[in-house]
């Protein structure tokens, strides 16, 4: 057995043509994508990545929710694979590398190892996970989740999106329901590349992010009800506005995030306010709040700290306060086998590095609960993501999927 040797690089050109080519499908109207889940776009995406793995001389698998799994072999054949990718769904307004360079960085590892005649001992399996984003059929990371065991099957293809057309629909209109039950795969592990979606890495003049936490999240769902009333008529003392109650919450959540840094966020999302009438003062609003961090302890008191005193400042003003949690997640803790390589990978070539959190939930996060798991960042422009604009650079995506490589190829074990 041999270690990858740190002259090894991927194609650099090969893989940046190949996400251009992946762009074409699905383009959006300001230079990114519109490839969402189980369109025909997302189908004609799947079909070259498809054509693309049988060229490299993988051999394709797909469960009945749509994951795609291409398989190169091992020498063992009793050997767990190791797998590595991401999802090349997109969102309606989405970039060209979101996703994608997870999984065309995977098969571009790959090809890099059939064009030097490299084997492992473990089989390499390059994966497409179905319906990462959610954008569509809520919630995101849907089959992964399925994959996990956190979601039942059925349940997912009951999802429904704006239209009413329910998922186990779609996946069969679009022709990719497989054959395989899902999560009947085992892995010996997971790895997955991704753009980091936020401005720390470019701000640090850093590579590579080595992805040592995923953040957990609370969504809670406030409605503060006050008294609709004409706004110039209603003197101020007597008002009950529960616009004012959302505008306190909104100062109060921001507070608790600032004290509880580094790595934790907070801010009032999805709004809607009733009867939403310029001449009217809000007689209702709801509203999520939504909350982030890697560590539970932290999570579980940021949440404490709000539930205790956000009804307090609705009832200091007169409007009563209401909350529930509509959506959590708990921090994932990467495994540190999976990580060390990773820093292993970056240090072997040369790239500059950081520990990071992943301030957004991806695949690995589920996976992270039934196989050794960790993810691999690179830059983008601005931290933006989930744009049109998005963007990064050639030589980010290869320092990302250089990375990805060294660090499987550690964990398939090279044969000589």
């Amino acid at each position: 057995m041999a270690a990858p040797g740190e002259n090894l690089r991927i194609n650099a050109d090969r893989l940046w043509d190949s996400l251009m080519e992946m762009a074409r499908i699905g383009p959006g109207i300001a230079g990114g994508n519109n490839r969402q889940t189980l369109t025909d776009e997302d189908s004609e995406g799947r079909h070259l990545f498809r054509r693309w793995c049988e060229a490299a001389g993988m051999t394709m698998g797909v469960d009945e929710i749509g994951n795609m799994f291409a398989r190169r072999e091992g020498t063992d054949p009793d050997a767990l694979p190791v797998y590595m990718g991401s999802h090349l769904d997109t969102q309606p307004t989405g970039g060209k590398y979101d996703g994608v360079l997870g999984v065309l960085g995977a098969l571009e590892g790959v090809r890099t190892l059939n064009d030097l005649g490299i084997k492992t001992k473990h089989p390499i399996v390059v994966v497409n996970w179905t319906n990462e984003e959610g954008t569509r059929f809520a919630p995101a990371m849907l089959a992964s989740g399925v994959f996990a065991g956190r979601h039942e099957l059925q349940w997912a293809y009951d999802r429904v999106d704006a239209k009413g057309k329910r998922f186990g629909d779609e996946l069969k209109r679009i022709g990719w329901k497989g054959d395989e039950k899902v999560g009947d795969r085992k892995m010996h592990a997971l790895f997955e590349l991704h753009i980091e979606q936020g401005p720390i890495l470019e701000a640090e003049g850093k590579d590579i992010g080595v992805v040592t936490h995923g953040q957990g999240l609370r969504w809670i769902e406030i409605t503060v009800t006050g008294k609709e009333s004409h706004t110039g008529s209603t003197p101020m003392a007597m008002r009950k506005n529960a616009g004012r109650g959302l505008a306190l919450i909104t100062e109060l959540v921001h507070e608790i995030a600032m004290k509880n840094q580094p790595n934790a966020v907070g801010a009032i999302g999805h709004i809607d306010v009733y009867p939403n009438s310029r001449n009217i003062i809000p007689g209702k609003v709801v509203f999520t709040v939504d909350m982030r961090t890697h560590i539970l302890d932290k999570l579980n008191a940021m949440v404490a700290e709000l539930m205790e005193r956000a009804p307090k400042l609705c009832a200091d003003i007169g409007v009563a306060f209401d909350a529930q949690i509509v959506g959590q997640f708990d921090p994932p803790a990467f495994d540190a086998g999976c990580v060390d390589a990773v820093r292993r990978a970056a240090e072997r070539q040369g790239y500059s590095h950081m520990d990071i959190v992943s301030g957004a939930g991806h695949d690995a996060c589920w996976i992270n609960d039934v196989a050794p798991t960790a993810m691999i960042m690179c830059p983008c422009v601005d931290g933006l993501s989930h744009n049109e604009a998005e963007e990064i650079s050639r030589d980010w995506a290869a320092a990302g999927a250089d990375v990805l490589l060294h660090a499987v190829l550690e964990t398939a074990q090279v044969v000589e």
